[in-house]
């Protein structure tokens, strides 16, 4: 199947399209440190949005996989003014709306709305920084969770496979 033109209003954000992997590295407050792998795919279907899913796994001192670690998926939606808002879905019960800009290859997001399921863990607040840095995905995520402020938690920088 051929694949369809994509929308004028993905413009700002079209430089993430594509599939991408790499590694980084996670700690906080409440948890020990950790380094993780992870593929990001972003697709789009012709209307004004961006496809997501990110799919995370534990690495061993020798970047081997060890187990499966966080996915989360969504959409990616320009808006007037290199603005831009992002839903996503966690499988352990959360739900965030980011709203954020897109500045050339830099996106810079808060998050307006978490809602939680009884059983998900306390979250309250991210911060996500995602930038294209010499040709790679580079990003850092900040949260705010169970009881503690809006802390470092992971950043990752992932080479473009497809």
């Amino acid at each position: 199947m051929e694949e369809p033109e994509m929308h004028a209003d993905l413009e700002p954000i079209a430089f993430l399209l594509g599939r991408w992997e790499g590694a980084g590295v996670g700690g906080y407050p409440t948890i020990d440190s950790f380094n993780f792998g992870q593929e990001i795919e972003f697709t789009h279907n012709g209307k004004p949005f961006l496809s997501y899913v990110s799919r995370t796994w534990l690495l061993d001192h020798d970047g081997d996989r060890v187990r499966p670690l966080a996915t989360e998926s969504g959409y990616w939606r320009p808006q007037p003014e290199r603005q831009v808002e992002v839903v996503l879905a966690h499988p352990t019960g959360i739900v965030e709306v980011y709203v954020g800009e897109v500045v050339f290859h830099k996106i810079e997001l808060r998050t307006d709305v978490v809602a939680r399921t009884v059983t998900a863990k306390e979250y309250t607040a991210g911060h996500r920084l995602y930038g294209l840095v010499k040709g790679n995905l580079m990003w850092a995520y900040d949260m705010a969770a169970e009881g503690q402020p809006l802390t470092s938690h992971m950043s990752a920088e992932l080479k473009r496979v497809s």
